[in-house]
Formats: structure tokens, sequence, C-alpha cells
């Protein structure tokens, strides 16, 4: 091996450890696991959909210590679930999510029950300053790394050039590889979970459907989009029903902004929307409407 590659493997190999000690393993089962990272003292920001169980979880920590572990909160919206332990512990050295560039190598570390620290090579493959994921949530900036991710390694932290944590690391968004979920992604759970113990989330009350327009009604809304969300179902007593909306609706704008597909409809759906007005246009029985509605708060995920 060249000189080199010796100096490369050794800054790999010392940047899994120095970093390793802030992984730990995350597990609610006799077998298996997967990583978390002590995020702030105290607190472990994990993967949301490899926590199996919300109780009786327990950490291994970089010390071979295993410990009870509280969850605080899930955010299936963001794939990440925070989770509380007892005990000394320093908060992960965070750098700047937004340095990362197309071509830049990173690792995932985390750790497992029994092994010890585990790392996976990545290259940063995608980089988009805003991209909306499933279910409405914006990533700044949105990180697609290629990388093979085992199941230890999941939710452990990605780690930049400079041996710095730049994101958490799921696959959950992106099957072949995975995502980097940025730093101010996952202050901001962390700090709302911190809070409330839950994401609040917005909505309005109807079931959609995704549907093509006919020509006649492209026309008519003066657009070449042939793509809108018919209302199959209205809430009683829901936000969109107090506005009069009814089965049948073709919603086709919020606050001005066209309607494609359900995503759209998310995006306007964050906690900070609650209580707030949305200006909603629609097609019924071909005529254009528009109504006001106001953003309720989902109760819970069942709502």
């Amino acid at each position: 091996m060249s000189a080199e590659w010796l100096a490369i493997s050794n800054a790999f190999a010392e940047a899994t450890e120095k970093i390793g000690v802030y992984a730990v393993a995350v597990h609610t089962e006799a077998r298996g696991s997967s990583s978390g990272v002590i995020w702030r003292p105290g607190v472990v920001v994990t993967a949301e959909h490899a926590l199996r169980r919300d109780e009786d979880i327990q950490l291994t920590l970089a010390d071979g210590r295993v410990v009870p572990a509280k969850l605080v909160g899930r955010d299936p919206s963001t794939d990440l679930a925070v989770l509380k332990f007892e005990g000394d512990s320093t908060a992960a050295p965070l750098g700047d999510s937004e340095e990362l560039k197309p071509g830049n190598v990173t690792l995932v570390v985390g750790r497992t029950r029994a092994s010890g620290p585990v790392t996976a090579l990545g290259f940063v493959s995608v980089v988009v300053m805003e991209r909306r994921i499933w279910g409405g949530t914006q990533l700044v900036p949105y990180v697609r790394l290629d990388v093979a991710l085992q199941r230890t390694g999941v939710g452990g932290a990605v780690v930049d050039g400079n041996g710095h944590i730049v994101g958490i690391a799921t696959p959950k968004f992106s099957p072949g590889g995975a995502l980097a979920l940025p730093i101010a992604t996952v202050n901001r759970v962390v700090d709302v979970l911190l809070q409330k113990g839950r994401i609040p989330r917005g909505y309005l009350g109807v079931g959609l459907q995704p549907i093509r327009l006919p020509e006649n009604l492209m026309q008519a809304l003066n657009r070449q989009a042939n793509r809108a969300v018919m209302v199959l179902e209205v809430e009683p007593s829901g936000p969109a029903h107090k506005a009069g909306v009814v089965i049948g609706d073709i919603l086709v704008s919020l606050n001005g902004k066209p309607v494609l597909r359900l995503e759209d409809v998310q995006s306007h759906l964050a906690g900070e929307n609650i209580g707030k007005d949305v200006r909603a246009g629609f097609l019924r029985g071909g005529a254009p409407r528009e109504v006001t509605i106001v953003v309720g708060e989902r109760k819970n995920e069942g709502e």
C-alpha cells in the first residue's frame, strides 16, 4: 500500500474512533440493534423507523455500559426519534451540512451492541439546497449519499472530511443509499420533541386522491399541467367541512400555488401553519370556486 493510501486509511480509522465516542447502539429486543448519536448531553437522536418499540429501550455506550433510555418522541416525517438517558455524556461535534458538495467523501459511524463502532464509506451523490421529501417535510439542504448502509449503522452519524458530524443517516427516503438528515432539521425536531413530546401537525380534514384533468378543465384553469387532487372524504366538523368543501370537489390550488400531487397539500400543513388561513381554489361542477380554510391541528397520527 502506498504512503498516500495508508494515510487516507489511517485518517478514516481515526475519524471513526473519534466520532465513535458519541455513537451508541440502540436496542429493544434480544438480538439486533441500530445506531444513535449523543446529540446533546443525555439526549440521543436515532432513526425513527428502526426503533421498533416505545418501551424497554436500551443503549450501549462507547465505554461498554448498557443503560436504559426513555423515548421522548417520534417524527416519522423526518425519520427521527429522540431518547433521553441518565449519566454523564458530552454532545457530539457538529459541522455544517450546507458545506457538503457532490463528490465529497463521508463516513457513517454507528455502533453495535457487541462489536463496538461500525463505519461505512459513502460519497455525496446529490445536493439540493431545498427539497421536500415524502410527507411534505422540507430538508435544507437535501443530501443523498451513495453508501451501503447495514441495519446496525442506520441512525448513525454522517461525518465530513473535517471529522465533524453533518447529519443523521437514514435509508428510509432513499432506497439503495441514504439521506444525511441535515443539522438544522435534526435540531428543530429535537427542540420541539423535548418541549412538547410530539411534532404538531396541521390538517384540513379531507381525504384526497390524485386525478388527471380532462382537456376542457385544463383550459378553464388556463394551465398546462393535467394533474390535481379530488376530495373523496370530508371529516365532519373538520376545517374543510366548516369552510364548505364537499366530496367531489377538485382541489387545484392552495394560496395561489398549483396543487398537482398530495405533497403539494402536505407542504402547507407544517406546525407553524396551524391556526392560519389557507386559500383553497377548487372546481365544483366544472366551475372555479375559492374558500378559506383555517388549518387545524391533528391530535394524533390516526386522525
